[in-house]
């Protein structure tokens, strides 16, 4: 994929559902009784990964004009799936829906990709197996695939040595079938896209600081989803939009809950020029976001922010690297074991392009101001740095040459389009 410099980047953009969101309502729409339905779902791969799976065990889901229905069957409902559930390149699917196997009195196997297959599932299989689950990894190094035989749970207070939204929801997810009332401390506060939901759906479920609790046995209830546009896709437009001489870009119905959209506060310490517009903060908050091109300076992230954009850092490095001074990444480990090594992807492609980038155990030092260009980027099949090399593509001098870039259509099949569209 080639991308070219771009000037006067303007127009309206429509980013895709929400796909945590998206994952989630298949996930509990399965688990309820009735019908639930789902507008503006994310139909990705990583999210279809989801679909697959929960039809598999018996679940039907269909699509109806613009919506998604899920025919639910009770916390109870699922079959014993007669094949391996596939999670494709779906971290969220392989660790929500773990918690959910562990409980039922099925044996189950889960598996995915070669780049899944490296991400750690000992973080689950802990707090899992604490609860009695017989969870067991059939690969190297505590990876899939998993063979799961569900049994009788014991609630437990897990205390999370890292703050992941992935983790959490897992052991909640668990604690519906335990035999009393299940929580998890977190060092800090993750996504809360779980709390929200299952609340929703009538799970009696309690916040405190950084630790949630959840009653056993919830009779969840079919809703109706409206989800809103992805804040970790809009992302990129924000970048391209402060990035970009003369552009101005409006992006429609994002999600703006705070404990994901740590993005625009970063971008706020960077001097760019953000306006929030209609912001709805029932349910899941939302709003329309008007960016502007603008002059950015280096700024230090670290700490409680880190969950809060975990998902972000990559477009946020390139962000740094066309700013002025010096912008300090720390505390992100995680995004070591995500789709890639993203601390040692984002160094080298950034290098490619002439960047001055220290790669630190936690995070990246990045010296910002030095004119970049085009160079070949290897994403890794990474589809958040291949979205945020393309953005970089838009502002530097020469072509950037993107390796494997439909890599993108794990969360936003149709990127390139949408940004072209503004040019």
């Amino acid at each position: 994929m080639e991308i070219t410099k771009q000037t006067g980047l303007r127009g309206v953009v429509h980013v895709p559902g929400d796909k945590s969101i998206s994952h989630r309502a298949v996930m509990f729409g399965a688990l309820a009784k009735g019908t639930t339905s789902v507008t503006h779902f994310l139909e990705g791969a990583d999210c279809l990964s989801t679909i697959s799976c929960f039809q598999k065990m018996g679940i039907e889901i269909e699509k109806q004009d613009d919506k998604v229905l899920i025919h639910g069957k009770g916390l109870r409902g699922l079959n014993s799936p007669r094949e391996i559930l596939d999670a494709g390149n779906s971290g969220t699917t392989t660790r929500l829906i773990a918690g959910i196997l562990a409980g039922q009195k099925f044996i189950s196997e889960l598996d995915g990709d070669a780049s899944l297959r490296s991400r750690p599932m000992k973080r689950i299989m802990d707090p899992l197996n604490a609860m009695g689950a017989d969870i067991r990894c059939r690969g190297e190094n505590n990876c899939l695939p998993l063979r799961i035989v569900g049994r009788p749970l014991t609630a437990i207070h897990y205390t999370s040595p890292v703050a992941s939204a992935q983790v959490k929801s897992c052991v909640l997810l668990a604690g519906m079938y335990a035999d009393g009332v299940t929580s998890v401390t977190e060092p800090f506060l993750s996504r809360n896209h779980t709390e929200i939901m299952l609340r929703s759906f009538g799970a009696d479920i309690r916040s405190e600081g950084t630790t949630v609790s959840i009653r056993p046995e919830p009779d969840l209830l079919a809703q109706d989803i409206t989800v809103p546009g992805d804040i970790s896709s809009a992302a990129f437009f924000i970048a391209a939009g402060l990035l970009t001489p003369g552009s101005e870009i409006l992006l429609k119905n994002v999600g703006i809950n705070p404990t994901r959209a740590g993005i625009l506060k970063v971008c706020q310490d960077m001097g760019a020029d953000i306006t929030l517009l209609n912001a709805d903060y029932s349910g899941e908050p939302a709003a329309d976001i008007l960016v502007r091109t603008s002059s950015l300076k280096g700024t230090v992230i670290q700490g409680a922010d880190i969950p809060t954009l975990i998902d972000e850092l990559p477009v946020i490095a390139v962000m740094a690297a066309f700013a002025e001074g010096t912008t300090v990444i720390r505390d992100a480990a995680e995004l070591r074991v995500k789709e890639s090594d993203r601390i040692a992807v984002m160094t080298d492609n950034l290098r490619r392009m002439g960047a001055d980038v220290e790669e630190t155990e936690d995070g990246m030092i990045i010296h910002g101001g030095r004119p970049l260009h085009g160079a070949v980027i290897d994403p890794r099949l990474d589809h958040r740095v291949a979205m945020s090399f393309a953005v970089a593509g838009t502002v530097c001098e020469g072509t950037m040459d993107i390796l494997d870039g439909d890599c993108v259509r794990i969360s936003y099949p149709d990127f390139y389009k949408d940004l072209y569209s503004l040019g």
